[in-house]
């Protein structure tokens, strides 16, 4: 069974993110998003790469605001890596997949 990406909401947000014991990294993203829709297989691919080292979710900022308002989400794609409750890296934008990479790979272990 391959890695998948798991959707959270406004309402899991604490439970699946803010108290995971390893490090989360999020895709704000919307149906609408053209940029979001191309960066999906490099989302799909960082579940994939990093199964078990970190846990990689989406959160439709159309359906759920509340989140997106309260980090300061203004435009999407927007990746956040947080590790123990905390923001540690903000990726804004379509990105190439080893950029995000760099991003994400100090915060591991």
């Amino acid at each position: 069974m391959s890695a998948s990406t798991i959707d959270v909401t406004d309402a899991s947000w604490d439970a699946d993110v803010l108290q995971s014991d390893m490090p989360v990294f999020v895709d704000f993203w919307a149906p609408w998003c053209g940029p979001c829709k191309a960066m999906l297989p490099y989302v799909e691919k960082l579940a994939e790469e990093y199964e078990g080292k970190i846990k990689v979710v989406k959160l439709n900022t159309q359906e759920n605001q509340q989140v997106p308002s309260n980090y300061g989400i203004v435009s999407i794609p927007t990746f956040l890596l947080i590790k123990g409750g905390e923001v540690q890296e903000t990726i804004i934008g379509s990105q190439p997949l080893q950029a995000i990479k760099a991003k994400i790979d100090p915060h591991l272990g």
